[in-house]
């Protein structure tokens, strides 16, 4: 897996990142717009397992960065072609509750976007947020995501229906 480097920040593959995973993952306010979460210390050492399995970047299958920061994990990014002949993808990024208001999620997803342009040749990436789910409103929209639309009832989330918005960078 190719490391993406930022101004203060380390996008790298997960090695055995359980506690600090589980640290954001198992965290209900990090998860309160999430359709994952919060997990148990099980299901973020399964995360772990599942990408550290993952095949570095085959097509349509997901790239998975540790976002860490002076070699702590603060987070995690990744991002999937969805269509290769469209050259199309979609990209997430969630960042540890303490480490919130200091510009992290923006500049690994500014790392993540522009991996999936110049490395993997995507014209189109997408990424959703819920409605009530400002900041990450905020950092798509700073790394230059424009909103697109409202998926209505687009994911069930613990049981609930629940709405997308729709940012898409468009080369």
């Amino acid at each position: 897996m190719r490391e993406l480097v930022t101004e203060r920040l380390l996008l790298r593959g997960f090695v055995p990142d359980v506690e600090a995973v589980h640290a954001y993952a198992g965290d209900p306010e990090v998860c309160r717009y999430t359709d994952w979460g919060p997990n148990t210390p099980a299901q973020s050492q399964a995360f772990i397992d599942d990408v550290c399995a993952a095949p570095a970047a085959g097509e349509l299958e997901p790239v998975t960065w540790a976002v860490t920061v002076a070699g702590n994990v603060v987070g995690a990014c990744s991002v999937t072609v969805t269509s290769v002949e469209h050259r199309r993808g979609v990209m997430g990024c969630v960042v540890a509750r303490a480490h919130w208001g200091r510009g992290y999620a923006t500049e690994a997803a500014a790392g993540v976007l522009r991996f999936a342009r110049a490395d993997l040749g995507l014209v189109r990436v997408e990424a959703t947020c819920r409605p009530g789910n400002v900041a990450s409103q905020r950092v798509l929209e700073k790394i230059g995501m424009q909103r697109e639309g409202l998926l209505r009832s687009h994911l069930l989330v613990r049981g609930r229906r629940e709405d997308s918005l729709l940012f898409a960078a468009v080369d």
